[in-house]
């Protein structure tokens, strides 16, 4: 009995490892341009994924308003395309909660089957009005202004919808004779990693899917060219780093801007600590208050805001201009924004005030969790203030510290391009250029995609390589093994 009781509990495991995998590819078709389904036609744009077809109506049906003018085709093709990547869009929601619910327990399952079943139905139903409207844009008298297409993607959504509908049905027919518990139910396990997830599609969406524009380093491309083996170049844009003289006199120029201000910032990422260390000395709770609240506010301000308030105060009618020409110690005002000397220092000076505030949370935290106990002994002793910041907050905030130097060590080729973007300026462009925003000055400026690809490419690898190092030689600081 209990190897019968066995074989079933493994046959609609069985049965949820397919019907997760189903899901999980047509959450993948949801959002890939390439496996649209809902592109019924050569003239929808290519990038255009399913659940912007969904969302966007205006988006799918862009460059067909001569042919609905011309009554070669009818809006209600698209708009029943459209809603039939809706459809789908919620069948494939439906099949995510599903998938969710499959981890839990026996009831948890039930209602989950329900879920998956509605899910295939649902994609089905979508599948066919995205046929349907195929088929009237078919019968078009100007079917070459048209230009119908089926994608491949649908059969293979069908596919998905009927392995949905059969597993369900199966599973629902399995768990029909085991007993439910009362109350839904999951394992702790399951849970967190189900709480995880959204921020690793995050993570994966904007941090990894990315690096499929790697490619573009590889081809000569420019901007609305597609990619095919006639334009590809194999490694010429990473020898052209090298070969063209002005190219490599432009990048050893970013590089010591970019490694100039990072090592500033390297030196002097002691300082959020030290200020989170006196901020916490501060006995009066509301002037502490005011103080954290008062230094973290900028970090939420934008650059451009940033610049604005600098205008104010630097420019040639400025704040700063008008008191000391009124004072008598100008003659007229002077724009020190304009100013192309000392630019390092400007804008770490401009960064520290931005974020020093909110650099120094994470310390802030640290020193809560230092156990108070060990204050109470060393004031017993006979430590003073600062004896007993210097010899007990300082050692407990090092490992954090350290590991968040660690991490500027490793992003020292990512300055960001807001800041330097916003000041820049004719008299400070030289020394104010970083890397990131050479990239984007060479590619949205120049449309050099390729090469800002390549500059790209070698800023990660180098980044990587810079993190793997700067651990190892903490490791064997520590007297750890590297391996």
């Amino acid at each position: 009995m209990n190897q019968k009781k066995a074989k079933q509990r493994q046959a609609y495991d069985y049965l949820y490892y397919v019907i997760r995998a189903a899901v999980l590819l047509s959450v993948v078709f949801l959002f890939i341009p390439s496996l649209n389904p809902a592109r019924i036609s050569e003239m929808i744009n290519k990038n255009l994924s399913l659940f912007t077809s969904g969302i966007s109506y205006s988006t799918l049906t862009n460059g067909f308003g001569r042919a609905f003018k011309k009554g070669w085709v009818s809006q209600e093709s698209f708009m029943l395309d459209c809603a039939g990547a809706i459809v789908m869009c919620v069948g494939i929601a439906s099949g995510v909660a599903a998938a969710c619910m499959s981890l839990g327990n026996i009831r948890l399952k039930k209602l989950g089957n329900i879920f998956s079943l509605i899910s295939g139905v649902v994609m089905t139903a979508g599948i066919v009005m995205i046929s349907t409207a195929y088929k009237q844009i078919s019968a078009s008298e100007k079917v070459d202004k048209i230009e119908p297409m089926l994608p491949k993607s649908v059969t293979i959504m069908t596919a998905f919808a009927v392995i949905l509908i059969v597993s369900s049905v199966v599973a629902i027919l399995l768990l029909k004779k085991q007993k439910s518990e009362k109350k839904f139910e999951m394992e702790t396990k399951y849970t967190l990693f189900l709480m995880l997830m959204p921020f690793l599609a995050l993570v994966a969406v904007f941090s990894y899917l990315p690096l499929w524009g790697w490619r573009y380093a590889f081809f000569d491309y420019k901007a609305g060219d597609s990619l095919s083996m006639a334009n590809f170049v194999g490694f010429k844009w990473f020898t052209e780093l090298l070969k063209n003289p002005a190219t490599v006199k432009d990048i050893g120029n970013v590089m010591k801007n970019t490694l100039g201000m990072s090592g500033i910032g390297i030196l002097t990422s002691w300082m959020p600590m030290a200020f989170a260390i006196f901020l916490c000395e501060i006995k009066n709770l509301k002037f502490r208050r005011f103080v954290q609240t008062f230094t973290t506010v900028p970090n939420f301000i934008s650059w451009v805001l940033v610049y604005s308030i600098a205008t104010c105060i630097f420019s040639t009618d400025g704040f700063l201009s008008s008191i000391l020409v009124n004072l008598g110690i100008w003659s007229e005002g002077h724009n020190l924004l304009m100013n192309g000397s000392h630019t390092w220092l400007k804008m770490w000076l401009w960064g520290t005030w931005k974020g020093i505030g909110w650099s120094a949370i994470i310390y802030i935290a640290g020193i809560s969790g230092i156990d108070q106990q060990l204050y109470e002994a060393a004031t017993v002793d006979g430590a003073g203030r600062f004896q007993r910041m210097w010899h007990i907050t300082v050692p407990g905030l090092i490992p954090t510290f350290c590991v968040l130097l660690l991490m500027s060590i490793a992003n020292v080729l990512s300055n960001g391009m807001d800041q330097y973007l916003v000041f820049k300026n004719a008299t400070n462009a030289t020394s104010i250029r970083v890397l990131d925003l050479y990239v984007y000055e060479l590619g949205i400026g120049q449309g050099s995609i390729p090469l800002t690809t390549v500059v790209s490419m070698l800023k990660s690898v180098i980044s990587v390589t810079l993190l793997f190092l700067a651990n190892g030689a903490s490791k064997l600081i520590r007297g750890e093994s590297i391996v």
